[in-house]
């Protein structure tokens, strides 16, 4: 890799689990709508805005600031089908597309712009396809880079050409999508996305680890890719042939789970991470469906299994977009299914963490420890901080936990 940032189209289609929820249940998008997840609201409808619901607003706040509310439990496996069809409407224009995540994928800027006229009419060409195709609204942003492109989708704005990094600087800490980090930061003093780029990298990564340090290249508008990237070893690809062609989604779930894991011990054999996922179809009929999906981060076995089979909900059911339209059902099932990791790094010091991979198993360690220093107090629980000095006994200290 060069280390500078890919010029990259994102698209991004705004309320996306709210637009997903009446594609797929019916619930009227025009209300005031709510979904939630742990108890809190993760996204919003327009009118559910104009009565001051916001994003992080617990259930019973948000019911007493609108009490006729409309609540929807967050289901990524049905936004993941519903955004099938816009993602198959981008690639009627241009190729190459990644999914980022149910509501959002992008694509290398650099075609679309050449072939379109430049970025702003490729941008406006997407834009107008996916609402006469789907009856969705979307955004376009362009900047260097995924995680700036899609800062600047919120707003419909291209960013010039090596401008990303004055883009990002005076962006709150919050734009990293990492409360717990962006929370840390403020109590440091951090405020901007500008402050924390300014840090020492190696600062940033002795006290926040791979994931700081990662949010940190982000921030400074840098490649968002480890230098560590290599192209995978061809016997890293995982497939997997059914003698009876899987049309269930049941069966499909089972099979992405199956792959997954082997997916991931095989790439944990050669200490790699995936970073990029291709997932590849054959049906019993010969039709072959591909799809690609971006992670901001490490993929788990879990995390993969949830990309192919949400990606299999969507080929196998499809769902009718707002303008009634949806890709074609395959005619008949699948007897093939591959997983190509065309994103991979080197692992080397990102074990998982003590208490597990998962924010879920994080946090329920993190309120243990805390629960733990409330009866017996700070310094009951603490934690070794790698620091100076020459001896084994210098180079680390103890710390109450938390600090």
């Amino acid at each position: 890799m060069s280390g500078v940032p890919q010029r990259t189209l994102l698209l991004w289609c705004p309320d996306w689990p709210v637009l997903a929820a009446e594609i797929v249940d019916g619930v009227p998008a025009t209300d005031p709508v709510v979904v939630l997840h742990a108890n809190r609201v993760v996204a919003c409808s327009e009118r559910a805005r104009a009565e001051g619901i916001r994003r992080g607003l617990r259930r019973r706040e948000a019911q007493g600031r609108c009490p006729h509310l409309t609540v929807v439990d967050h289901d990524p496996g049905r936004d993941a089908r519903a955004f099938e069809p816009v993602v198959a409407a981008v690639e009627e224009v241009v190729a190459g597309i990644e999914v980022i995540r149910p509501g959002a994928c992008a694509t290398a800027a650099r075609g679309p712009s050449r072939y379109l006229g430049g970025e702003e009419a490729a941008a406006e060409r997407i834009v107008e396809h996916v609402a006469q195709s789907c009856a969705v609204e979307s955004q376009v942003g362009i900047a260097d880079g995924v995680f700036a492109a899609g800062l600047a989708a919120r707003e419909g704005r291209i960013v010039a050409p090596g401008g990303t990094r004055e883009f990002l600087a005076t962006r709150p800490v919050e734009a990293l999508g990492r409360p717990a980090l962006a929370d840390l930061l403020r109590r440091l003093g951090v405020r901007t996305l500008g402050d924390f780029a300014a840090l020492p990298a190696g600062d940033v990564l002795a006290r926040f680890g791979f994931d700081g340090a990662l949010a940190h290249r982000l921030a400074g508008g840098r490649d968002d890719r480890p230098l560590a990237v290599r192209q995978p070893p061809a016997d890293l690809i995982v497939t997997a042939d059914y003698d009876e062609p899987v049309d269930r989604v049941d069966a499909a779930a089972f099979a992405a789970r199956t792959l997954a894991e082997l997916l991931h011990e095989r790439l944990a054999g050669y200490g790699l991470a995936c970073t990029r996922l291709g997932i590849e179809a054959v049906t019993a009929h010969g039709q072959e469906l591909h799809r690609v999906w971006r992670y901001d981060g490490l993929l788990t076995a879990a995390a993969i299994a949830d990309r192919v089979r949400w990606q299999l909900d969507g080929w196998l059911t499809g769902s009718n977009g707002r303008g009634g339209t949806r890709p074609a059902r395959p005619t008949a099932g699948i007897v093939r299914l591959r997983l190509v990791p065309d994103g991979v790094l080197a692992q080397a010091g990102l074990q998982p963490g003590l208490w597990g991979e998962t924010g879920a198993e994080r946090e329920r360690a993190h309120r243990a420890l805390s629960r733990v220093q409330g009866i017996l107090g700070p310094e009951a629980v603490v934690t070794a901080v790698l620091g100076g000095g020459r001896s084994p006994a210098d180079q680390v200290r103890l710390v109450p936990w938390g600090d």
